[in-house]
């Protein structure tokens, strides 16, 4: 289900603190929203655009076609050409990009201030009339069916696959994005069409921009930008149900090192007790520090090259999930380790100078996202996304520091569940049977 942009502008200023990124809400003059952060010291300018819904918005019997959408609008549009968007792109050093998630679709678009009027009217124009060329479709179509080949082949997207279908049932999260050989050989010019005028409305856009732009500027280029879109598009998702429950799935596949994805139900975003949820993860598993996932079966062990685990956080579900990888021999030894450190986590809790670590590290590391007018814009974005105020970039640190160990011992005690652990292993694990 979860690109670099741009090369030469995109790191155009370093936040020296977070407190610094001083962001204003926008009304556009059409009635459209957007959150900006001003900053004029060089003439450039970033915009993140989302549009919630994304993937799973695919008609039944069409999964795979937002996906392929997404991918032609670079393809061509009125009298250009796939090669004659890129020319036109390059000349005006402006940079588009175009992607699909399960749970949104996200243009972003990357400009010089001196050339921002043709690259707001040529993006205009293909996002909202893209050619959907016959010849483009049949090209970029192969290229998706060679990513789903890829994945079939591949441990890590199998073990995906294989949860998603457990956790998920009928819900679109349960396939992939990409669709299926079949499902993406039936896909017409007329299904890229419905999929453009579902996914892409203005009604549910969130923008984020960041650069050397005023607020009176920019409301009326989001109204140009976005005003060949549908006002509404196609009828959002139902909530998916986490069916997923304990046990352990073993997917044969020939390869001497089985890889394991593992996990359960999660927490919500919106979740009064998302931040001591949050930091436990972190301690138990989570990435830029020494976690007891890592201390415990690859310090100690030597069972695996890396292990973690993280909170997905998904729009219409929420998951803790972790993987790892290691030796066919040793798998069923590191399933052992990690239901135990999940239960001691439940149990125990942790100790006042794990905590400590973590919220150093935590608020510490914060400050480094903001590196730049794209990840800003992003950031913003996906700060709407979650429905997180507009203050939420200077409160954060403190929400982190805010936490205590009998939070966390409250909360961890609810949240992990070894018993309700579900391990997907791809590979031939000794000791482990391929069954449910």
């Amino acid at each position: 289900m979860i690109r670099a942009l741009f090369t030469a502008f995109v790191v155009v200023f370093a936040m020296p603190a977070v407190a610094s990124v001083d962001i204003q809400e926008v009304k556009t003059p059409g009635g459209l929203t957007a959150w900006l952060v001003e900053e004029p010291s060089i003439p450039f300018v970033a915009i993140e655009f989302r549009f919630p819904g994304g993937a799973s918005l695919d008609a039944p019997g069409k999964r795979g076609a937002t996906n392929l959408m997404m991918a032609l609008i670079e393809e061509g549009t009125g009298d250009l050409d796939a090669q004659g968007f890129a020319a036109a792109r390059e000349a005006l050093a402006a940079s588009y990009g175009f992607d699909a998630y399960d749970d949104a679709v996200s243009i972003s678009a990357r400009f010089l201030n001196e050339n921002r009027e043709e690259a707001v009217a040529l993006l205009a124009q293909a996002i909202a009339a893209p050619s959907f060329d016959q010849s483009a479709i049949d090209r970029v179509r192969s290229q998706v069916v060679a990513v789903i080949e890829g994945d079939e082949r591949d441990p890590n997207s199998i073990a995906r696959r294989t949860f998603d279908e457990m956790a998920f049932g009928d819900h679109p999260y349960a396939s992939a994005k990409e669709g299926t050989l079949d499902s993406i050989a039936g896909l017409t010019r007329d299904d890229l069409v419905a999929a453009h005028q579902a996914a892409l409305t203005r009604d549910r856009v969130q923008i984020g921009v960041a650069g050397d732009i005023s607020a009176e500027e920019l409301g009326p280029l989001l109204d140009e930008l976005l005003a060949g879109l549908p006002e509404t598009g196609g009828a959002l998702p139902e909530q998916a149900s986490v069916t997923v429950e304990g046990g352990v799935t073993v997917v044969p596949y020939p390869t001497p090192q089985s890889v394991v994805l593992f996990g359960h139900d999660g927490i919500d975003r919106d979740d009064p007790d998302f931040f001591p949820a949050f930091i436990a993860n972190q301690i138990l598993g989570g990435a830029g520090l020494q976690s007891r996932l890592g201390e415990e079966i690859r310090e100690k062990r030597g069972l695996t090259y890396g292990i973690g685990t993280f909170l997905a956080d998904f729009d219409y579900a929420d998951l803790i999930l972790g993987q790892a990888s290691t030796d066919n021999a040793r798998m069923a030894e590191t399933i052992e380790l990690i239901s135990a450190e999940w239960a001691r986590i439940a149990q125990d809790g942790v100790t006042e100078d794990e905590l400590m670590a973590a919220q150093t590290y935590l608020t510490g590391s914060y400050p480094l996202r903001f590196d730049g007018n794209g990840r800003i814009a992003g950031i913003m974005v996906g700060m709407q996304s979650a429905g997180l105020p507009i203050d939420y970039i200077a409160t954060r640190n403190e929400r982190v520091n805010a936490v205590t160990v009998e939070d966390i011992q409250r909360v961890a005690s609810e949240l992990f569940d070894a018993e309700g652990l579900r391990f997907v292993v791809v590979g031939e694990p000794d000791g482990l049977m391929p069954a449910n």
